[in-house]
């Protein structure tokens, strides 16, 4: 499988804030790649990057065998870009928009085969203003293969979007996918990640503290199962420590949740039934859970909100 884009050293700095500090990574051609991180991780910074949108102050950057800095107007002619604010005029119809785009390339796939492939038929005329929230996404989407692009970039596509058109546009993605395009991706879903992505670099403070597959990342937590139940009020003193082997406990309101780490010899849901029993806990909605991507992400970024 081809090295599609190849990432080595990448640094961008605006003022006295390192937005991306010194990251290298590669994308395999026919992959979905993504990006996750909180809140000024340096994500979109790094996509633009490779978009050729913004210069970077330091790495190499290497897209379908080009520099993105040097070569932007000869790779945007075979890459598709969705970018995190997108618009277009209030009164421009479906078809219109679809039609223009179509004109600024020397290849463009149909436009009127993938207004029906992505379900805007119905939507033809209809003005931007008037699309809901997944229909506009779908659009973009279908400017952004326009070009008959090898590549696909999709800058937090979903977000803003409720949960039933944020699966539709999960299918598309696989839909592109499925074409034989690689697409790169940026989200603040983690399920998005964990359903879409095959291998996920995880950013935080400009840098990349993880890069691997969603199974092997969620692997390498560590975490074999989790307990989950609800409570009022706290948990007795002495109840952590009372746990066999290694474990932890969050509590959030009435919510609990048990973490305990691989190798147990004793399963930890019958051990936690044991004690709240032996506690006279009175507990209710018990259940267990297996780790995630979330998980994951939690653990390597921490839980403090980020602005």
């Amino acid at each position: 499988m081809d090295t599609i884009i190849q990432v080595e050293g990448l640094r961008k700095v605006y003022g006295e804030t390192i937005a991306v500090d010194g990251i290298s990574f590669h994308v395999q051609e026919g992959e979905i790649f993504g990006m996750v991180g909180p809140n000024g991780a340096g994500k979109t910074t790094t996509i633009e990057c490779l978009e050729g949108l913004r210069k970077p102050d330091q790495g190499k950057i290497r897209v379908l065998d080009m520099n993105p800095a040097r070569d932007g107007k000869a790779l945007r002619k075979q890459v598709g870009m969705q970018l995190q604010q997108s618009n277009l005029p209030d009164r421009m119809k479906v078809w219109e928009a679809l039609d223009l785009y179509a004109s600024f390339y020397p290849q463009s796939t149909a436009w009127q085969e993938l207004m029906a492939q992505l379900g805007l038929q119905e939507k033809r005329n209809a003005p931007f203003s008037k699309l809901s929230g997944g229909q506009k996404q779908r659009l973009f989407i279908a400017l952004a293969l326009l070009p008959q692009p090898q590549l696909v970039f999709l800058d937090e596509l979903t977000t803003g979007l409720d949960p039933q058109a944020r699966h539709i546009i999960w299918d598309l993605v696989r839909e592109v996918q499925a074409r034989g395009k690689t697409v790169v991706l940026t989200t603040h879903f983690m399920e998005e990640a964990e359903r879409l992505c095959d291998r996920i670099a995880i950013l935080d403070h400009g840098k990349i503290v993880a890069l691997d597959t969603p199974a092997n990342l969620i692997r390498d937590l560590g975490v074999e199962e989790q307990v989950v139940f609800a409570l009022d009020g706290m948990l007795p003193p002495g109840f952590e420590k009372a746990l066999s082997g290694e474990s932890h406990i969050e509590q959030q309101g009435e919510r609990v949740v048990i973490h305990a780490a691989n190798g147990r010899k004793v399963p930890l849901v019958s051990e936690v039934v044991n004690l709240l029993t032996q506690y006279q806990v009175k507990f209710r909605d018990l259940h267990t859970e297996q780790p995630n991507l979330e998980d994951v992400f939690l653990n390597l970024t921490g839980r403090q909100m980020r602005e």
